[in-house]
């Protein structure tokens, strides 16, 4: 028995081990349709690991992952999980993860709710919940809304003032701004996130085009006619050469951006048209339509 426990806490350990990595090596490339809510991605990994951990008195298990589950075992996991939570319902990691889990795989609310779970718990006990999951928490809730609700913005601007140097509530926090038409204060915090972004970050373009929308109105009208230069030259280059799937994204965003939805349309019916045989970019469109509201 001991030697068998003994087997199921290394597997467990290995798998959280390379859950971890996984979760980077996945949440990475998404930057580029969404930032931040990347890290959905890389929580489904996180689960995974997680699952496999909680469920260590099942060796099994843990093997079973570890040479690559077949189909449908991610939701058994987030469902083991889940059973797990039950067991132990005041450990705030198991809800976090469930958090992720749900927020990964499409279900905003139950995220939400484990989420919140998972911070009254932290704070039940006297502690401070710690800015990741807060930031977390939050893009939960946005998720959910469809937008930055107030809710979501006062759980962002915790995250915040625990860790100025993240990424995410920098980012959600503009997105309120700028959802109120407080756009300097949009541009304080983008323009700081921009600092701190590397220079090959995949979704660096997008964030400079979000801060050269808003940054139209500065200075008078020049800016502004420069901006329109830029999205027609855009949609020109798109014309002559429809190939090109991360052009098709931009364009879309620029159009949501200016408030031409039906622009935006048109230009993501173009681009499903263009990419018909590019999977991979049809999914990025999907992604961005769901962003976009423009199902």
């Amino acid at each position: 028995m001991l030697r068998l426990a003994g087997m199921s806490f290394v597997l467990g350990l290995v798998f959280l081990a390379l859950g971890l990595a996984g979760a980077g090596f996945v949440a990475v490339p998404l930057w580029r349709a969404r930032p931040v809510l990347a890290g959905a991605a890389g929580s489904a990994v996180l689960v995974l690991a997680g699952a496999a951990y909680f469920g260590t008195g099942a060796p099994s298990l843990a093997l079973r992952d570890l040479e690559g589950p077949a189909a449908g075992d991610t939701r058994a996991l987030i469902a083991t999980l889940a059973a797990r939570i039950r067991e132990t319902p005041d450990d705030p990691r198991g809800w976090a993860l469930l958090g992720r889990g749900y927020l990964a795989f499409g279900r905003p609310k139950d995220s939400a709710a484990a989420f919140a779970r998972a911070v009254a718990i932290v704070r039940t006990d006297g502690g401070a919940a710690e800015p990741r999951l807060l930031s977390d928490y939050g893009e939960a809730l946005a998720a959910h809304a469809g937008g930055v609700t107030r809710e979501a913005e006062a759980v962002f601007a915790e995250a915040h003032a625990g860790d100025p140097a993240a990424l995410a509530p920098r980012f959600y926090l503009g997105l309120a701004h700028a959802d109120r038409g407080e756009r300097d204060a949009a541009l304080a915090l983008w323009r700081d996130l921009l600092a701190d972004t590397p220079p090959s970050a995949p979704w660096r373009r997008m964030l400079v085009d979000r801060i050269a929308v808003l940054s139209a109105g500065e200075g008078g009208a020049p800016d502004a006619g420069a901006i329109r230069a830029m999205v027609d030259g855009l949609a020109q280059r798109l014309n002559d050469n429809p190939d090109d799937a991360e052009g098709w994204l931009r364009l879309v965003r620029s159009y949501a951006v200016l408030g031409e939805e039906a622009k935006a349309r048109d230009a993501l019916s173009s681009a499903y048209g263009a990419m018909a045989g590019n999977a991979e970019a049809r999914t990025k469109l999907d992604t961005l339509a769901r962003e976009l509201d423009l199902n």
